[in-house]
């Protein structure tokens, strides 16, 4: 597997011989706080003069070395290019025109400049906070709990229709998401501003190892028992974390209606 240095060295050459005007990377390699490991992308993206040019023919790609896997994306006006080499390393090359630079910085938390001859970055500053949470207002709370138990009687729908996906997609992206809201704003109301990452990777660096190993145990959808299971215990673990935020921040929290929802579930489903 190419080291560190040779992918950064290999990269800034490229750019080099394809008449780059600016480099910059950005991801998790420009989060001195990570753990490195081996499956760190290198997300990396040439402000270049010409999309148009450099579109017409990706052979040059194959300077980067030989590929398992890649894929194309097409962003706004960017051009993304993700690739999986057969040592191991994974790059995820953005190609950003000139005129766009702002967008490119915009969908970034943080990034490190690795080449500008122009000085196209001079007037961009990564916002490294993009993922940090603050504690939360009444109303923010109000909504969370608002959404998580209206939300729980469509997957209850879905699992007595014997529908996975559709009971499954509500359970995990939208009330368990709201769980790790509410966990979220519980680290925040301790700490202040944090930095819990992009899709809560790094929350649970901030809580007991039991918590993540409750919210773990929840991720289990193999079969319709394993969804019905996860999603009375997430509205147990909802509540009793709902309830400690209240406590804390001196929020409103409608318990009578949190206690009908799961009276509710429970009605629904004793024949599965």
């Amino acid at each position: 597997m190419r080291t560190d240095q040779e992918m950064l060295d290999l990269i800034l050459q490229i750019a080099k011989k394809i008449q780059v005007d600016a480099v910059a990377l950005s991801g998790s390699r420009t989060n001195q706080k990570i753990q490195t490991d081996e499956f760190q992308d290198y997300d990396v993206v040439y402000i270049v003069d010409d999309l148009d040019y450099l579109s017409s023919d990706f052979s040059w790609l194959d300077q980067f070395g030989e590929r398992i896997i890649e894929q194309e994306v097409t962003l706004g006006h960017r051009r993304l290019f993700l690739m999986l080499f057969e040592d191991g390393n994974r790059l995820d090359l953005t190609l950003c025109p000139e005129d766009h630079i702002q967008e490119w910085v915009e969908s970034e938390a943080d990034f490190t400049v690795l080449e500008d001859t122009k000085g196209l970055f001079e007037t961009y500053s990564p916002s490294p906070e993009r993922y940090w949470i603050t504690p939360a207002t009444e109303t923010d709370f109000e909504k969370s709990c608002n959404e998580f138990w209206w939300v729980s009687a469509y997957v209850v729908k879905g699992i007595c229709r014997n529908q996975v996906i559709y009971a499954t997609d509500h359970l995990y992206g939208i009330c368990q998401q709201e769980l790790l809201k509410v966990l979220a704003w519980q680290v925040a109301s301790d700490r202040g501003k944090v930095d819990i990452g992009k899709n809560y990777k790094y929350l649970f660096n901030y809580l007991p190892a039991e918590k993540k190993k409750e919210f773990s145990n929840l991720l289990d959808f193999s079969s319709l028992d394993k969804i019905i299971q996860s999603l009375l215990a997430t509205m147990q673990i909802f509540h009793q974390e709902a309830q400690s935020l209240s406590q804390k921040m001196g929020f409103e929290y409608d318990r009578e209606v949190a206690e009908k929802m799961i009276q509710y579930a429970e009605s629904k489903l004793p024949n599965y």
